[in-house]
């Protein structure tokens, strides 16, 4: 269901509130100008993707919070397409192996919870409310091809995000792509203008089932200065 939109601010409201902004944008870069190296270890440079998992459940405060941590990454003219479907009981976990490869079972069971991360075909739907201060939807009405594209993008960066996020929570992350899209929109998104993008098990890892980190391309292999 498309949220009402909200009426953009003009003149001196419009004025306020962008000071606030800047601000609020100054005031944390006078608090704190960088993560230090055990804060990036946790998140990236010495984070795993995991297979195996403590039997210890997530709460759903933490995943309301993961997810408003996740919203307020950037999407292109804010069109935050990702959609998250949180699979904890026995039925829908039941339902989501039906698209599994036989391998990948066993990680998404043992699980405290899988997500779905999908983004919405129709997202341009909530621009009046995500984007108040001028009307984008005739970029994207009628023009699926190029809502498709901007839906996947930004829904996948916004997967990132959310992989990000959990970590700095505390939490653990195995994302997968080893299963079938048709058989998940099927199963959970008949009948929608959602499509489903890639699976992430959540929770807190077992290391016990841990190999040595892969290599990464080096420096000079995946960049270059133009």
């Amino acid at each position: 269901m498309t949220m009402a939109a909200s009426q953009a601010p003009v003149g001196e409201a419009l004025a306020t509130l962008r000071a606030e902004a800047q601000d609020v944008v100054r005031s944390l870069r006078e608090r704190i100008t960088k993560l230090d190296d055990d804060a990036i270890d946790l998140i990236l440079r010495q984070a795993r993707s995991h297979y195996a998992w403590q039997d210890k459940p997530v709460t759903r405060d933490t995943l309301e919070l993961l997810y408003e941590i996740t919203a307020a990454g950037p999407t292109s003219m804010n069109t935050c397409p990702a959609r998250f479907f949180f699979i904890e009981s026995q039925a829908a976990k039941e339902r989501l192996a039906k698209s599994l490869k036989d391998k990948n079972i066993d990680k998404m069971m043992s699980a405290p919870v899988a997500v779905i991360i999908a983004h919405d075909l129709d997202f341009w739907k909530e621009l009046p409310f995500l984007f108040p201060h001028e009307d984008r939807r005739p970029h994207f009405e009628g023009k699926p091809e190029h809502s498709e594209t901007t839906a996947f993008r930004n829904g996948t960066l916004q997967g990132a995000y959310f992989m990000i996020a959990a970590r700095a929570l505390g939490l653990d992350v195995g994302a997968m792509s080893g299963f079938s899209n048709k058989i998940v929109d099927e199963e959970f998104f008949t009948g929608t203008k959602l499509k489903s993008n890639f699976l992430c098990n959540l929770g807190y890892a077992d290391e016990s089932a841990l190999f040595q980190k892969l290599p990464r391309l080096p420096f000079e292999t995946a960049c270059k200065f133009l």
